[in-house]
């Protein structure tokens, strides 16, 4: 005879709603084991007679539920080996939001698995909400919830509510979505006489009194168009109005080629916003950042050549792939051998992709043109060095600094402009080499004096400005002394 075990579902309600069938199943059978007796359906049967060998001190042995529902698989299996067949009871419906039925699957081996019965608490659920699913629906564990994986724009019931702390962190989950008065209902007993729905502010959601292992929580879905603002979806479908037929004329008319300036703006006001450490400029920095993202691949999707799916695909594939040390079975202790391996997974990308070293015109190749100068002297610099052609050692670079400066004032000497020119660029490039032996980025240098130039100048103008004057007026002993003021105020 083949081991099995038969798994009945108790249903949501109360004895009453019972099929006949399942009753008398629970009743022939000689004994009954039960994930736990705080149910309406064992409750009544107790009270006809039956009785039942309930797992509810497992509870109390364990504060994860996870070790609870392992054990309870554990014992079940180990009483089919004993007995041979085994009937568990188990609340609602077997195959919904019951985690001990779903390892016992996993883990039954040859044993034979039977499910009958049992409404689901979510039919009784739906008919005190008075909802209909088929408008979008989602069923979570109030347990293991992530905030974004709600679909605001669905009905959500949050299953696992049975306490104050449960529903505390619940309420915490939602209020990272949602206003705190945003209202939600608590349904207890949902299906039995003891049925109750209780409307309450989101805020208030762990003061309920009426909290059980019959409790759920259900949320409303959001019509409230300010209130998706925050979502993804959200601004995506406003891009896509905007490029479409309805939308905007300045939004349909843009091209890749077209919106490349405003990306290298928005960068450079990005790192603007960084300097001053301001977080909401910074937000709204990221969001213009993150706008001409959507633009580009809204042009893509309306052209039919990718979409935003593509975009997200292909740069989780390349953080999972290019971090095997997080993802896979990959070793880096510091951030030098994640470089290290990053550059020969994008080495090992190219072979793959039939551009490997072989293939490439120079070591130099996938500098864009339309870089800044000082930062594609530290690229092409930093890509040289990689094949051995850079200097170990400082001094060098000091001598050859010297010489690049001594070319430049012979050329001026000379009043050959376009020598000039060169020498300068020489001398440019030079320092650049410095800044990178000692990991100094020189363009985000530059960028930091050319805004404190512009701090201390804007100094001077509003003290002039004061007294009446302006810049072009005073002499540059006036100009230098605000100067010295503006330095001392930083």
């Amino acid at each position: 005879m083949t081991p099995a075990i038969h798994i009945i579902g108790l249903g949501a309600g109360d004895l009453a709603q019972l099929p006949l069938g399942i009753y008398r199943k629970l009743q022939a059978s000689k004994e009954v084991f039960v994930r736990t007796e705080k149910h309406p359906v064992i409750k009544e049967l107790i009270e006809e007679g039956m009785t039942f060998q309930s797992f509810d001190t497992v509870y109390e042995s364990h504060e994860q539920f996870e070790d609870v529902y392992r054990e309870i698989v554990q014992k079940l299996l180990d009483e089919v080996k004993d007995r041979g067949t085994v009937t568990y009871a188990v609340p609602g419906h077997p195959m919904v939001a019951e985690a001990t039925v779903q390892q016992l699957l996993r883990e039954k081996g040859e044993i034979e698995v039977k499910v009958e019965g049992g409404q689901s608490f979510l039919d009784a659920m739906f008919n005190a909400l008075k909802i209909d699913p088929v408008e979008g629906f989602q069923l979570v564990d109030g347990l293991q919830m992530r905030p974004e994986d709600l679909v605001l724009t669905q009905h959500i019931i949050v299953g696992q509510v049975y306490d104050s702390m449960s529903a505390s962190a619940v309420k915490l989950s939602l209020m990272e979505r949602l206003p705190d008065d945003y209202p939600v209902k608590v349904v207890t007993a949902a299906g039995t006489a003891d049925e109750s729905v209780v409307h309450v502010p989101l805020y208030e959601l762990d003061r309920v009194a009426e909290l059980s292992n019959l409790t759920a929580v259900y949320v409303p879905p959001v019509e409230s168009e300010t209130l998706l603002y925050r979502d993804f979806s959200k601004i995506r479908s406003i891009i896509r109005q905007l490029r479409g037929p309805e939308g905007c004329p300045w939004d349909k008319k843009q091209t890749h080629e077209s919106l490349k300036r405003y990306l290298i703006e928005e960068a450079y006001e990005l790192l603007e916003a960084i300097d001053e450490k301001d977080d909401d400029h910074l937000t709204e920095e990221l969001g213009d950042v993150l706008l001409q993202v959507l633009l580009h691949a809204q042009i893509g999707e309306d052209e039919g050549f990718f979409n935003m799916e593509d975009v997200i695909e292909r740069l989780t594939e390349k953080m999972v792939r290019r971090h095997p040390h997080v993802f896979g079975t990959g070793q880096a202790d510091n951030a030098e051998e994640v470089k290290a391996n990053w550059e020969d997974i994008k080495k090992q990308e190219k072979k793959e992709n039939g551009r490997g070293e072989e293939d490439m015109t120079s070591l130099l190749d996938g500098i864009p043109a339309s870089f800044p100068s000082l930062l594609k002297a530290y690229k092409l610099q930093k890509k040289a060095a990689k094949a051995g052609f850079d200097w170990g050692d400082e001094a060098p670079m000091w001598m050859k600094l010297q010489e690049e400066i001594a070319e430049w004032l012979h050329a001026l000497k000379e009043g050959s402009y376009e020598s000039s020119v060169e020498e300068l660029g020489d001398i440019l490039f030079a320092f650049v080499n410095l800044a990178r032996y000692h990991k100094i980025d020189p363009e985000e240098a530059l960028r930091q004096t050319n805004n404190k130039f512009e701090r201390r100048f804007r100094y001077i103008e509003q003290a002039l400005n004061k007294q009446g004057k302006a810049p072009e007026n005073q002499s540059l002993e006036e100009l230098d002394a605000l100067w010295e003021e503006a330095k001392e105020k930083e």
